[in-house]
Order: C-alpha cells, then sequence, then structure tokens
C-alpha cells in the first residue's frame, strides 16, 4: 500500500475534478499508460475501493493525476468532490488494469482512440505516451461530448495537436452539432474517418474505446465488420451494467448451479482451502476468511481481481475485461466468479 498527497486540484467542466499527487515515504511504481489506480477508504463498516485512470501518462515530466466524476449518490465521489483538500493523504494500491499501450519505438502504426466524456482520462494517457514514444505513428482521437463546454482537458489536447501537428489528428463530435451528420458517432462515421485517417498497415493498427457499453459496443461491432481482429481492438467500462435479463425464448428458467464447491487458493506463497456455497462469490468468501486477494470494482469490469484457474472450473457472472483467449487460457475474475466443481484451484 503506498500513501499519496494531494498536491493539486483542479476544477473540471461538468461534474469532475483532477486531483494530481506525490509521493509521501516511497516511490510510487512505474504506471502503464491506460491502467488505473485504486484508492482506499474506510468507511463506517468496512474499507471501500474506487479505481480511478491516470490521466498523467508515465512517459511524459508530470505530476500522478487522475480525474473524478461526481456520481449521484456515490459515497467516495462526494468524498472526494468535497472534502479532500490539497496537502490531504490517500491511500492507495499499485497501479493495474489491462487497457494499456506499451509502446514500440521501431514501429510506425495507426492509433485510434475513442473517447466519450469522462472516458478521455486513460485515452489521454495513452495520446500521451504513443505521440512522445512511437515517433513516426499517427493518433487519431475521436472524441464525444455533449457540447465544447463539457469536453475535459479541451485545451490540453489541443495543445498537444500543434505539438504534433502532423501526427496527431482530433475529432471533436459534439451532439448539439447543427450537423446533424457528425453530431454523434455511428457506424457510417467511424468507417468514414478511418477511410481518411488510416495510413499505415491495418494489421499493425491498434484501436482503444472508453465510455459508455452501447458506445464501445458500437466502435466494436463497427470495426469488426471492417474485417479488423478482436485482439486489435480494447474497451475500458467505467459504469457497472444494470441487471440484465436473460431473454433467449422467454419459456425456460435459467438453471443455476446452487451447489457448494470446494477451492484451493494459492495466493502470494501461502495456499488457503475454502468452501464457497451459493450465492457467494470466490472473492466474498476469501475477504471473509481475512485473505486480503487484490480487488476493487467487485463487478468484473476492472481486471484488478484477476487470476489463474489451473484445475477445475470458474464460472463468472459478468465480465468486461478478459478476451476469449485469455478465458481459454484459464483467467478468470474472482469478484464475479463461482467455483463449479469441487477442487477448483486459482493462483496468483
Amino acid at each position: 500500500m503506498f500513501k499519496l498527497r494531494i498536491n493539486k486540484i483542479i476544477n473540471q467542466p461538468g461534474d469532475n475534478i483532477t486531483f494530481q499527487f506525490e509521493e509521501v515515504d516511497q516511490q510510487y511504481p512505474k504506471y502503464l499508460a491506460g491502467q488505473f489506480i485504486s484508492l482506499i477508504f474506510q468507511g463506517k463498516h468496512k474499507e471501500i475501493r474506487r479505481s480511478y485512470s491516470f490521466n498523467s501518462s508515465p512517459d511524459v515530466d508530470e505530476p500522478l493525476a487522475i480525474t473524478v466524476k461526481r456520481v449521484e449518490n456515490g459515497e467516495i465521489s462526494r468524498f472526494l468532490h468535497h472534502k479532500t483538500s490539497v496537502n490531504d493523504i490517500l491511500l492507495a494500491q499499485e497501479p493495474q488494469g489491462m487497457f494499456s499501450y506499451v509502446p514500440d519505438e521501431n514501429l510506425e502504426r495507426d492509433l485510434f482512440l475513442f473517447a466519450a466524456g469522462v472516458g478521455i482520462t486513460p485515452l489521454f494517457s495513452i495520446l500521451k505516451t504513443a505521440l512522445v514514444r512511437e515517433k513516426k505513428s499517427l493518433v487519431t482521437l475521436v472524441y464525444s461530448n455533449r457540447s465544447m463546454e463539457d469536453a475535459l482537458f479541451y485545451d490540453e489536447l489541443n495543445e498537444w495537436q500543434k505539438k504534433y501537428p502532423e501526427r496527431l489528428k482530433i475529432v471533436w463530435v459534439f451532439s448539439n452539432s447543427k450537423n446533424l451528420m457528425t453530431a454523434r458517432l455511428n457506424k457510417f462515421y467511424i468507417e468514414k474517418l478511418l477511410k481518411e485517417h488510416l495510413r499505415f498497415d491495418r494489421n499493425d493498427t491498434l484501436f482503444y474505446s472508453c465510455g459508455p457499453i452501447i458506445y464501445m459496443d458500437l466502435c466494436r461491432i463497427t470495426l469488426l465488420g471492417m474485417g479488423f481482429d478482436i485482439k486489435q481492438i480494447k474497451r475500458e467500462t467505467f459504469v457497472l451494467p444494470e441487471d440484465e435479463v436473460d431473454e433467449d425464448d422467454g419459456s425456460a428458467e435459467k438453471v443455476v448451479d446452487k451447489n457448494t464447491y470446494s477451492v484451493v487458493l494459492n495466493f502470494r506463497g501461502e495456499t488457503y482451502q475454502l468452501d464457497v456455497p451459493w450465492p457467494k462469490r470466490i472473492l466474498d468468501v476469501a475477504l471473509e476468511n481475512k485473505i486480503k486477494l487484490p480487488y476493487s470494482c467487485r463487478g468484473g469490469v476492472c481486471s484488478t481481481c484477476v487470476a489463474n484457474c489451473t484445475k477445475g472450473g470458474v464460472r463468472m457472472d459478468y465480465n468486461e475485461v478478459l478476451t476469449d483467449d485469455e478465458l481459454e487460457r484459464g483467467r478468470v475474475l474472482v469478484c464475479t466468479g463461482h467455483p463449479t466443481e469441487n477442487g477448483t484451484t486459482i493462483e496468483w
């Protein structure tokens, strides 16, 4: 666990503020562009964790920074917005997340970033790293907001475009625009933008999207329809999905395995044997037994709790993080995972 001191608070458009941090008594580990930090708070009855993407870049000389949107009835976001001040110290975990960008200085490729609203935060980090580290690569940012006044980092992004006019293209999408053809992102607009801005080998192109699920689904489905590989497309989810109803045929109820199964957890050199009853998840039972597994969202969207299932099986209620290839290799999320047989073994 690390201590970070707030050294600057910056008001942003809408219900957003940016926090800049400095290290207190030990160096914070280097993070990758696109990753997030989990802050730890002590609630009335239990520990509370919240994850926020870095909008700072590890490859630019700037302070660690995150941007927090105030959520209605959100306990922690209200606390951060209204009860923190410069010089306050917050507790944090090491950087985490699979929505990351690893630059390759020998490559020249296209990078397309699709952001909606506060979804710009991890993409701003990626944008800066790509421009600084990959000297020949081209970056196209497509940024959707209600209006120019609602856009986060508007001035900063324009400064970056002035600094890299030949390598950075920013497409502003404002829903209050009088031009209805460009007021909202859609399938045809995405296809048009790629035809205009794709310059290098399409097989080397990378796509990152961050915003509402329906927005990211639009990007992914369109790109897959254009023939891009799923491995070229990454997405980051901030908001947990609403409870969904299985509407396969409306006639038969979904069969749920409500048995209790034993699991073996191999974590940090220790082995733990637990029984996980329905409807509890593996993480729930581990925490009840004082096993300090890594976690944050508890909803299958952040990847903090990702582990390897080496024996048995795990069924997840929700997964917005792991790809099909990763699932085939046994990667699982214990925050939404239920064991499916006795002796299921999970390792970190």
